[in-house]
């Protein structure tokens, strides 16, 4: 029903950028809450990023809170993480979800679908 592909990721030096996009399939993406998972080495999958249906709320985990920005543009059927200042440990899978609620969106059983997870490699 909904369709998820993440493009963007690579390998990038430390304090260096990237920009991770996520497109959608469908006319229901304005409906669907928005998030950001990955999945480092040898580690679980954990929360990254979210933003409610409107774009008007986000949320961060503390790791990444001042150096990404998640954002969605509804008419292109896409969400954005911007990552910049990057660091080796943010070296991960990430992988966009959508999600039918705007609460709850750090726990990954609150998101319907999911992406195919990009590579993201930070070297020092």
């Amino acid at each position: 029903q909904v369709q998820l592909v993440e493009s963007g990721g690579g390998l990038v030096q430390a304090e260096g950028s990237l920009r991770l996009s996520c497109a959608a399939s469908g006319r229901t993406f304005v409906r669907y809450a928005m998030g950001w998972f990955r999945r480092a080495p040898g580690k679980e999958r954990e929360f990254v990023a979210a933003i409610i249906w409107s774009g008007d709320a986000t949320y961060y985990a503390d790791s990444v809170k001042g150096r990404f920005t998640i954002s969605r543009d509804n008419a292109k059927n896409t969400v954005y993480l911007q990552m910049n200042s990057l660091k080796p440990e943010d070296t991960a899978v990430y992988y966009c979800a959508a999600s039918p609620r705007n609460y709850g969106l750090s726990q990954s059983m609150q998101y319907n679908y999911w992406g195919q997870g990009t590579q993201v490699t930070v070297s020092s």
